[in-house]
């Protein structure tokens, strides 16, 4: 299958698919159904936020509401993550409280699940261009509720998308689109849950003729509704009934209608749609340019011109009641002020008609009190003859700087989802398509575009092993069955965790929604104090009059130390300096193989000072084979193997499996036979009849199974299921189990009618890397701890082997989450690693769950972090990403911080007295500007993350 890559059978780096297959399956219900007991988590699409302040007051006003337990907005990707009680609070309730608190509010439809509506209503995508702000989402919404035929309308202006539920039978997609057009907007349609619309690119169009014959085509085509082709882009648009067509047979119709002319290539409707980070850069870009086109004569005016004499001339001309310059002036800046800075007055609005304020508040204050008092200077001089300086260019390089800024964190933030984006390019963009008879013989193949794969359909596979797109085949060539296309994918589910992921919010982002809530009044109120404090010093002769500008007052030099400090604070680097490290470590975690849940996981992950290891699975390697049968009685060896894994055949435990498969190949074949054949033959082999019938099975958990053959009670298990049932251990055999415990091995005990009739001894392989990332991690300061079910003998063995010394033998499943809970005694940070069902009430008990990722969906459910890989050397990857994460955002908050503290004093004009530095307002519109972007930049860095080297851990030179 071309493009599409595999883990080659026997990789070390190959995963049981079945495993990873329900790896996040979960999480589809986990986000959007009940998570326990009687609560319920869903997602609101939150829109008008602009800064952390926003967030604080969606938050407060979720978390007023009774009923509601928890809730987490999330600023960058404009959504509220809710739990609440569905018995006290209702959807309803949830977003009529965020459009209460200002912000318009929609409940996400559900993920990855089937879109299909019932009575027959679809789901289409639209494109919505001409947004700017709440108010046009707003407008848009409205509009399509009113529609007859619409259920339901979610508009959002980050992706400029809507989502219609509609009846087809009421209203077209046509009729949706004119509508949003009719009200200003510009729309077209993406495509709908009927799949009814295909975007393809045709090469072989290179005249009127062949267009004609394209026009034949389609036209005779049943099923085809309606079609457009571009013939500047080569792109054909068909809407099509998918009851009669399908995408792929729509092209196979096209190109034999053209007998080969033609050739046809899908084209993803939405990867053909500009990003949102991208659509947001070019906007922001276009607004600069603008900007900085008409505010550049305005200051070559004012700086310039007055050294050209000529042109000088020509702007001190009189017309009317003002010169030439003052009239062009007036008019450029005009523009920049309510027509480019129109989204600033916009913003503020919306803000304070909120009750909060943010940036926009800020720079809409600076901006107009430049430009408004330049305004009244020209009027006032008009009208007394005294003509004060204006500052039309201050108002008109601030927003140009503002915007230059916004342009340049756009980029930056764009850049933090780069993971995601690496990780829609895994999926492979062509197949090869097998064809087969009506009896299911291939009898041919042929390339197809990856996105015309179908349910069950047959692509190139050599083996029945399942697989997973997005690995790599190492060698030959595969038959693939697709079972799972989509957003139904490991792939998709893996790109749907890691944006839930970058969507929460660490505990350490409170402390910035804590300053960005007082942040800007306390700056407006240092500006007013500014203001006044400079102009009663200047009219109390605190100063001289030296000091103030040509033909100004004490007034307009108390006005500029105001407006500079208006302008230059920041609130925007504090609201980002956490969820942008959060996103780029947990898209770097992705790539690396660790999936980290949410930013509280990522904090508390960085402060661990125990680890607490599952022994089988995880630091071995699962796989236990028989070593040792050793029989007690007279019973023969063939009948005492064929007793035992009669016993365990109904077992799902991997103790079981060993003893059955030895059970097998001794029954069947010689004990030295290892083939293929017989692996294969051992996994049938239970149903064959060669076992005796049980009766009355029961599984024992931390002891054994035991059940009933011919009448008589059989025990298979440790010491205390013998003790607990009477059977006597002879000294025998306690010599026997004490040296295979002492070699690492676990002695299994089997009793027959209340007799111990034998032995069996077996081991399970430590991973390789298992010692060196427990000696890594005390290097690092975190103490390892093993916990096991097993008993004191092997697990001090196997905890000798690997260099743990604290060990916690013979624990039942449930007393796990107690070892836990004694560890976090003393404020201490505990990570538990693990990965069977047995594990999951101590990965949910630990601060910081970590689940291998071949491990079961329950125990992954349970933890905070999945290691995809099943290598433990990821451990120490999660623990280090974690505490570089944390440290860049704390350099973050140190920068945030620093900033605002130091730039605000001097744009008030501490420093004027005695070393004269003053930052005009547009020098200090450019720092706030260039401060966010530098937060931003700075969590960029984390994308030069590397995984830790073992040998640099422990400080091993290689020669």
């Amino acid at each position: 299958m071309r493009n599409l890559q595999l883990t080659a059978k026997g990789s070390s780096a190959a995963m049981d698919t079945s495993e990873e297959e329900r790896l996040l399956g979960s999480y589809d219900e986990e986000n959007f159904e009940k998570i326990s007991g009687n609560f319920r988590r869903i997602q609101v699409s939150v829109t008008g936020m602009t800064c952390a302040a926003c967030s604080n007051s969606v938050e407060s006003a979720l978390m007023s509401l009774n009923g509601v337990v928890k809730a987490s907005v999330a600023l960058l990707q404009n959504k509220a993550d809710v739990t609440f009680d569905p018995a006290l609070v209702k959807d309803e309730d949830i977003t009529n409280a965020i459009e209460d608190a200002g912000f318009d509010a929609e409940v996400l439809s559900e993920p990855r699940m089937s879109c299909t509506k019932p009575h027959g209503t679809l789901v289409g995508h639209f494109t919505i261009g001409g947004m700017t702000c709440a108010a046009c989402v707003n407008s848009v919404e409205g509009i399509l509720r009113a529609l007859p035929g619409v259920k339901k309308a979610v508009v959002a202006l980050a992706t400029s998308l809507g989502e219609v539920e509609y009846d087809p039978t009421d209203i077209s997609k046509e009729d949706i689109v004119n509508a949003i057009e009719d009200a200003g907007f510009e729309a077209s349609f993406i495509q709908s849950t009927g799949q009814d619309k295909a975007v393809l690119g045709v090469n072989g169009i290179s005249s009127g003729t062949d267009l004609q014959l394209l026009e034949g085509i389609l036209c005779n085509l049943k099923g085809v509704r309606q079609f457009h082709f571009d013939r500047t882009s080569k792109e054909l648009e068909v809407h099509f009934d998918p009851a009669f067509l399908g995408s792929r047979s729509l092209i196979d119709e096209i190109e034999n209608g053209s007998y080969g002319k033609f050739k046809l290539l899908v084209k993803n409707p939405y990867t053909r749609m500009v990003s949102k980070d991208l659509e947001e850069s070019l906007k922001m870009f276009r607004l600069f340019t603008a900007s900085l086109f008409l505010s550049v004569p305005v200051i070559f005016m004012r700086v310039v011109c007055p050294h050209i004499p000529f042109i000088y001339s020509l702007l001190l001309l009189r017309c009317g009641p003002f010169q030439m310059g003052d009239w062009l002036k007036w008019a450029l800046v005009t523009i920049v002020q309510f027509v480019i800075g129109k989204r600033f007055y916009v913003a503020a609005s919306r803000a304070l008609r909120n009750g909060s304020t943010n940036m926009d508040v800020l720079v809409a204050l600076g901006t107009s009190a430049s430009y408004f008092y330049s305004v009244y200077a020209l009027l006032y001089g008009a009208i007394t003859g005294f003509w004060s300086p204006t500052y039309f260019e201050t108002s008109a390089m601030l927003i140009t700087f503002v915007l230059f800024g916004k342009y340049l964190e756009s980029l930056a933030k764009g850049k933090t989802s780069d993971a995601i984006k690496k990780l829609v390019e895994l999926t492979p963009a062509t197949s090869i398509l097998l064809v087969k008879d009506k009896g299911g013989k291939i009898v041919g193949e042929r390339e197809i575009d990856a996105l015309l794969i179908q349910p069950r359909r047959h692509i190139k596979s050599t083996s029945r092993r399942k697989v997973i797109g997005g690995t790599i085949n190492l060698h030959g060539s595969l038959h693939i069955q697709a079972n799972k296309v989509g957003s139904n994918t490991v792939l998709s589910q893996i790109i749907s965790l890691v944006e839930t992921a970058q969507m929460s919010k660490a505990p350490i982002q409170k402390f910035a929604d804590f300053i960005a809530s007082i942040f800007v009044p306390v700056v407006v109120t240092l500006a007013l104090l500014t203001l006044l404090g400079w102009y009663l010093a200047g009219l109390l002769g605190a100063y001289p009059k030296e000091w103030l500008p040509e033909n100004g007052n004490y007034f307009i030099f108390s006005l500029m130390f105001a407006i500079s400090v208006v302008v230059i604070a920041c609130p925007c680097a504090l609201g980002l300096a956490t969820p942008t490290a959060v996103m780029v470590a947990t898209g770097i975690g992705a790539n690396n193989g660790v999936l980290i849940k949410g930013g509280d996981a990522l904090e508390r992950a960085q402060k661990i000072n125990f680890v607490v290891f599952d022994k089988t699975g995880t630091l071995t390697q699962g796989k236990a084979t028989v070593t040792t049968a050793k029989v007690f009685s007279g019973m023969d060896r063939g009948e005492f193997l064929k007793l035992v894994a009669s016993a365990e055949a109904s077992s799902e435990h991997h103790l079981a499996k060993a003893i059955l498969k030895y059970a097998c190949h001794f029954h069947f074949f010689d004990e030295a036979s290892t083939t293929k054949d017989v692996q294969t033959h051992v996994l049938e082999s239970k149903f064959l009849g060669w076992l005796f019938t049980v009766s009355d099975f029961s599984a024992l958990p931390g002891r054994g199974i035991r059940c009933f053959i011919d009448g008589k009670h059989v025990l298979v298990g440790n010491r205390k299921l013998m003790t607990e049932n009477q059977v006597t251990i002879s000294s025998d055999v306690e010599n026997f189990v004490v040296e295979l415990e002492e070699s690492a091995k676990t002695g299994i005990l089997v009793s027959y009618d209340n007799e111990l009739i034998g032995v069996l001894g077996v081991a399970d392989p430590l991973k390789r890397e298992a010692a060196v990332v427990v000696e890594g991690l005390v290097k690092m300061g975190v103490t390892p701890v093993m916990v096991t079910g097993d008993n004191w003998r092997t697990a001090q063995a196997v905890a000798k082997e690997v260099g743990i010394s604290d060990v916690r033998a013979e624990v039942m499943p449930a007393g796990k989450a107690d070892v836990i809970h004694s560890f976090q005694k003393g404020r201490n940070v505990v990570a538990m690693v693990g990965d069977g069902i047995n594990d999951s009430p101590a990965l949910a008990a630990a601060d910081v769950g970590i689940a291998i990722g071949a491990g079961t969906d329950i125990a992954i459910e349970a933890a905070d972090y999945v290691l995809m890989r099943n290598n433990l050397e990821d451990v120490i990857t999660a623990i280090d990403l974690s505490r570089k994460t944390f440290a860049r955002i704390r350099l973050n908050y140190v920068f945030a911080m620093t900033y605002n503290v130091v730039a605000i004093p001097v744009a008030a004009g501490v420093l004027f007295p005695w070393l004269k530095v003053k930052l005009p307002p547009w020098v200090s519109g450019a720092c706030m500007a260039l401060s966010s972007v530098s937060v931003v930049c700075s969590s960029l860095l984390l994308r030069r993350y590397r995984k830790p080297r073992l040998t640099t851990i422990l400080e091993i030179t290689i020669d």
